[in-house]
């Protein structure tokens, strides 16, 4: 199943990101997570690659036990920008074999040290041709309701991400935001910039206080008031926090749903209790 046909209808969908195992140690109990999550049955699960690549096997096998023995179509995450064509090559025909026909096509995080003068990709859109080049594959892509970091500007980072799609993306997953009118107005100027494609909302859960910082310091997403007033009040109260961070999660997608944003990804970080949760408070929502 292509992720394409399952988000451009309209009825409302729901999927989950998950993450591989760093290392071989750490396989199993990550795989339990993963398949906890799949029996959940949300419309697709993503599986997230590592810095580097050092984990593109892991990505593959997980992607493929969710699929061959939980019947939840997979989307597996491509990085590219530490690689070479034949490690790409390699990774797609591996995903290929194990018939996952969805890629997320992704620059990746620059590693400390890299230089990328030496790189055979600098950008996400010099990995879609390769991609295309090993079959009839699925590719998303991702974007910055927020602009990328690493952009001087919002115009010039739509205008990136219009070469992205003219390179054969079919879709788009958002980073993570905390304000849904952030999504609305980014929305408002891509299409005014001609990126019709739809656009897969990010959410994220935040369910502890110390998340807070590493989602500031990889991603930049504002934090409106009313989300800062809860880590203030319940940040001290794990378990609150808990509560309080998938309700705010849950009151987001709602609000997106109502508004005619029909596909919304949640960022699990392989919990199950919280992807269980939130696929409990919209049990009624997406049927």
């Amino acid at each position: 199943m292509k992720i394409i046909d399952l988000i451009k209808g309209e009825k409302p969908t729901l999927s989950m990101e998950v993450f591989p195992p760093k290392t071989s140690d750490k396989f199993e109990s990550i795989k339990q997570a993963t398949e906890e999550i799949a029996s959940l049955k949300p419309d697709f699960m993503s599986v997230t690659y590592g810095a580097g690549g050092g984990t593109s096997e892991f990505t593959a096998d997980i992607a493929a036990n969710i699929q061959d023995n939980y019947g939840v179509p997979t989307l597996a995450h491509l990085t590219c920008v530490s690689s070479d064509k034949n490690k790409i090559d390699s990774v797609v025909e591996n995903l290929k074999a194990k018939n996952i026909n969805n890629i997320l096509a992704l620059r990746g995080d620059i590693p400390e040290g890299l230089d990328r003068s030496k790189c055979q990709y600098h950008y996400a859109s010099e990995l879609i041709d390769d991609i295309k080049a090993h079959g009839d594959f699925c590719i998303g892509g991702a974007c910055y309701p927020e602009t990328h970091p690493e952009s001087e500007n919002s115009y010039d980072d739509i205008k990136n991400l219009k070469i992205k799609v003219e390179k054969g993306c079919e879709f788009l997953t958002t980073q993570m935001f905390f304000d849904n009118n952030i999504l609305y107005n980014f929305l408002y100027r891509i299409r005014e910039a001609g990126i019709n494609v739809p656009v897969v909302a990010g959410i994220m859960p935040v369910t502890n206080a110390a998340q807070i910082k590493r989602i500031m310091s990889i991603s930049g997403s504002a934090l409106p008031q009313r989300f800062i007033k809860i880590v203030d009040r319940y940040g001290n109260n794990p378990e609150a926090m808990k509560q309080a961070g998938i309700i705010y999660a849950t009151e987001q997608v709602i609000d997106l749903y109502a508004n005619g944003i029909n596909a919304v990804h949640i960022y699990t970080m392989n919990k199950p209790e919280v992807a269980g949760a939130i696929m409990n408070n919209l049990s009624h929502i997406i049927k």
